[in-house]
């Protein structure tokens, strides 16, 4: 049960909506006041009296049921007291029954939501700061599905530009086929660096043509592109399958070639384009941002016509109710600049369009990707921490069956929480030492609880049966309403673009679990009481473990 939304449906605030009501309630510090306390400040004005009367006036006018066991008001707050039997009842009850499904929701239903992110570059390898653009955007991506929506992962690849010009021109005069089949992308990357460092104005010039032999069709330097993609996408799909990462489509920049001259014909035909010095350009002044470039002097088309192709033709396929951009926040102009020539080209549906930004990633010693090959590839990081997890657990449990798929599971999952912990927007330090630990706010400490109560359960040798008319004690209800508000953290997480809300839950209810299960004794416990805690670990196991799936993170049965 939603005991927010219940509780909100139950008072009558004038000039207040029961979604206004119930994002105000509040769990209090201090679990004797109460389970939920609407502070009435806020209401002061609409109702023009103090708060401490409209407290009052909630309160009685306010009849108690089996579900909110007592109302009070102090000192202008309103606390509601849930009727703990009800309560575990009610959460574990659905727990059990739900399974994998507690937390979902229908409420997608008949929607679609189409998500870019990751957008790899052809020929160049994953480095660290490609994290966060693909794990939020896969986090997202399982949240919006778990909620009913039909969800369209878009990698919209970075495979159009000189680039290919200089990397085909760097093949042809130091590449050798065998080489780069055996070293894959990294032998790429390696002719594109040394191109970068070593082109002169022959070279250059060079590479134009190229890239105008690719443009024109030419068959031979489009085979040299289409193998250079393979050997791209060979090596992220590998990265993908680790990090738990879906994508229904990998249309790139070089789809939307042929479908950018309806956007600009329609930008003519509505007088939004206007020439200066030779490029053509939507003016965005009034508007309070630089103009958008839509076409270079010499006729070529940008980043900006791409997108807008890129967004019109999603509506026309998918028909999106919304369309997440999981980048960057140094792209936060771009975005509003296409947004805003969407809405001017009469686009309603330019409402719909959301960039969701983050922050950047660099490690301890400040290492980040530079285009001088000086880079900090994802793959050496994922390794790093799957050999890091592997210490650990061989020091803690020596004698664990396993344990290069458990330190897998841990490594890997470290990699993916450590990006996701934090508001998306914060800029990361990854410290290998801090998302290893078991002891942190980390998924490693999420999956040992996992463990644990695994543990507790099989030792149990019991099927879960859920006692009627239980009454909790303090540190069972504590676990008892953190389970009851992960549904609603799913949807709010999904409402604010924010997986960060689902990793965080994810601690607090394994910190809850942890102190019942030192406060409490569980297998020694007798009757009605080790049934009710044997049921309420396997609910805490279960909603942990649909927790981590969400953020893309294995949950192991031992650690």
């Amino acid at each position: 049960m939603d005991y927010k939304k219940y509780i909100s449906e139950r008072l009558k605030i004038d000039g207040a909506t029961c979604e206004e009501i119930s994002a105000a309630l509040a769990v209090p510090p201090d679990p004797a006041m109460g389970d939920y306390a609407l502070p009435c400040f806020k209401f002061a004005k609409i109702m023009k009296k103090s708060p401490v009367i409209i407290a009052e006036e909630l309160k009685n006018g306010f009849t108690t049921d089996e579900i909110i066991s007592e109302v009070s008001a102090v000192n202008g707050y309103l606390n509601f007291k849930i009727n703990k039997s009800s309560l575990a009842g009610n959460v574990i009850g659905r727990i059990l029954a739900e399974g994998d499904r507690y937390g979902s929701s229908d409420i997608g239903k008949g929607k679609t939501v189409c998500i870019d992110y990751s957008s790899v570059n052809i020929a160049k390898p994953f480095h660290i700061g490609h994290l966060s653009t693909t794990v939020i955007g896969g986090a997202l991506y399982k949240i919006y599905k778990f909620l009913g929506y039909k969800t369209v992962g878009i990698n919209h690849l970075g495979d159009y530009g000189t680039q290919f010009g200089k990397l085909i021109a760097a093949y042809r005069r130091w590449g050798d086929k065998d080489e780069v089949e055996k070293g894959g992308i990294h032998a790429i990357n390696d002719l594109y660096v040394r191109f970068n460092n070593e082109a002169d104005d022959k070279m250059q010039e060079e590479a134009r043509e190229y890239f105008r032999l690719i443009e024109s069709g030419d068959r031979e330097a489009n085979e040299l592109f289409e193998w250079f993609k393979s050997l791209t996408l060979e090596y992220v799909k590998k990265i993908y399958e680790k990090l738990n990462i879906t994508f229904d489509s990998y249309a790139g920049e070089r789809f939307y070639t042929d479908k950018m001259q309806p956007v600009i014909d329609e930008l003519k035909a509505k007088n939004l384009l206007k020439e200066s010095e030779g490029a053509q350009i939507v003016d965005l002044e009034e508007y309070g941002m630089p103009p958008c470039l839509i076409l270079r002097s010499d006729g070529a088309s940008l980043y900006a016509t791409r997108d807008l192709a890129a967004a019109v033709y999603r509506k026309n396929t998918y028909d999106f109710y919304k369309c997440l951009y999981v980048v960057a926040y140094q792209q936060n102009l771009h975005f509003k600049q296409i947004f805003k020539v969407l809405e001017l080209m009469g686009k309603e549906w330019a409402k719909d369009l959301v960039h969701v930004a983050y922050g950047m990633v660099s490690l301890e010693d400040g290492a980040m990707s530079t285009r001088k090959g000086k880079v900090v590839w994802l793959e050496d990081v994922m390794a790093k921490c799957v050999e890091k997890a592997y210490a650990v657990i061989n020091e803690k449990n020596p004698a664990l069956e396993n344990k290069e798929q458990i330190a897998s599971t841990v490594g890997l999952g470290a990699v993916i929480f450590g990006a996701l912990y934090n508001n998306k927007i914060k800029d990361i330090v990854f410290s290998y030492d801090k998302v290893l630990s078991f002891d942190g706010e980390t998924s490693v400490y999420v999956q040992y609880t996992c463990a644990r109560a695994n543990s507790v359960l099989s030792k149990s040798g019991k099927a879960c049966v859920l006692p009627e008319n239980y009454s909790p004690c303090a540190q069972e209800s504590e676990v008892l309403k953190a389970l009851s508000a992960f549904p609603g953290t799913v949807i709010e997480a999904a409402e604010k673009y924010e997986p960060s809300f689902i990793a965080r839950y994810a601690v607090d209810l394994a910190q809850k679990y942890n102190k019942f299960y030192i406060d409490c004794k569980i297998l020694t416990a007798e009757g009605d009481t080790k049934d009710f805690r044997l049921a309420l670990t396997r609910a805490t196991l279960q909603t942990l473990s649909n927790a981590l799936t969400l953020l893309g993170i294995g949950v192991p049965e031992k650690m």
